[in-house]
C-alpha cells in the first residue's frame, strides 16, 4: 500500500512538472501576425488600451489614435 501511495505522489508531481514545463516553453508555434491578405499586419482597434482609463482618454487622444499611421496630426492639436 505504501508503494502505491508513493507511486501516486511521484506520478502527480511529474504531471504537474510536465504541465508547468509545457506552459513555460510554449507550444512552439510563432504567432500569426500577417493579418488579412493585402494588409501590412494586425492592427489594433483605436481607443484606450489596457492601462489607460477611459476618463483619461480625451478627444485629441482619440483623433490622434484614429489618424495613425498618417503623418499629420489632427487639426486641433
Amino acid at each position: 500500500m505504501k508503494g502505491l501511495l508513493k507511486l501516486a505522489i511521484v506520478a502527480g508531481l511529474g504531471a504537474v512538472a510536465l504541465k508547468g514545463w509545457r506552459e513555460w516553453m510554449g507550444d512552439g508555434n510563432a504567432p500569426d501576425d500577417r493579418g488579412p491578405v493585402g494588409s501590412s499586419g494586425i492592427v489594433r482597434d483605436a481607443g484606450p488600451q489596457q492601462g489607460v482609463r477611459a476618463a483619461d482618454w480625451d478627444m485629441v487622444d482619440e483623433q490622434s489614435d484614429e489618424s495613425f499611421p498618417a503623418s499629420d496630426p489632427p487639426g486641433n492639436f
